[in-house]
């Protein structure tokens, strides 16, 4: 399970909404894979971001599939239902509380606005059966995970989100993990003070 809260690394995320944006909502049903997705933070935040500078009919079109192993089988319920307590959402800047979160009926508590939870599909998964939930993506991110791994995992996990992204599709890591040399040749570094990568079409290695 990877550790998150609501807008963790927001200048990186941001960074991928603006350059994300304009091929997702060209897209009839944009798809975006949030893999180690823990309780939903990561996935509500992205979602929040895109609905900020996509249309209202190309962000209701938008999916993002939220996965992880979730030994304790709680995280699908708590991202269904999108109630958090209010101390989770304190770092997050107040425009974006105010805009996307309602009260509820347990105090101290808050729910993600319905337009919000609706993008979120979620599933569980491990990473490292290397099988795809799917393809034609056009967003993977995958954060705060590979580096539990080890190297030759990595580069296999790596390949598989390869295999994952529709052509030109990102895909997006920690900003610590640099790409194994091993997989390094399936994507190209989109921007050089961020870790987002562009799929190239190239066959992966066996």
């Amino acid at each position: 399970m990877a550790f998150t809260y609501f807008f963790r690394d927001d200048h990186v995320l941001e960074l991928v909404v603006k350059l994300t944006a304009p091929a997702l909502a060209a897209r009839s049903v944009p798809r975006i894979w949030d893999a180690g997705c823990a309780m939903g933070q990561e996935p509500y935040t992205l979602c929040m971001m895109y609905a900020d500078v996509m249309g209202r009919f190309a962000f209701n079109n938008l999916r993002v599939y939220a996965t992880d192993l979730d030994n304790s089988d709680l995280f699908g319920n708590i991202i269904k239902v999108g109630i958090y307590p209010k101390e989770e959402l304190e770092r997050m800047p107040r425009a974006a509380f105010e805009k996307y979160f309602e009260a509820t009926d347990s105090p101290g508590h808050f729910r993600v606005t319905e337009q919000i939870r609706n993008r979120i599909v979620y599933q569980k998964h491990d990473l490292l059966t290397q099988e795809e939930i799917g393809r034609d993506f056009s967003l993977v991110v995958c954060k705060n995970v590979l580096l539990h791994f080890s190297h030759a995992q990595r580069v296999e996990v790596i390949r598989m989100f390869h295999r994952a992204l529709g052509p030109g599709g990102y895909f997006v890591t920690e900003h610590t993990q640099k790409l194994p040399a091993e997989a390094a040749g399936l994507f190209e570094q989109v921007v050089a003070h961020g870790q987002l990568f562009r799929k190239l079409e190239v066959a992966p290695c066996a």
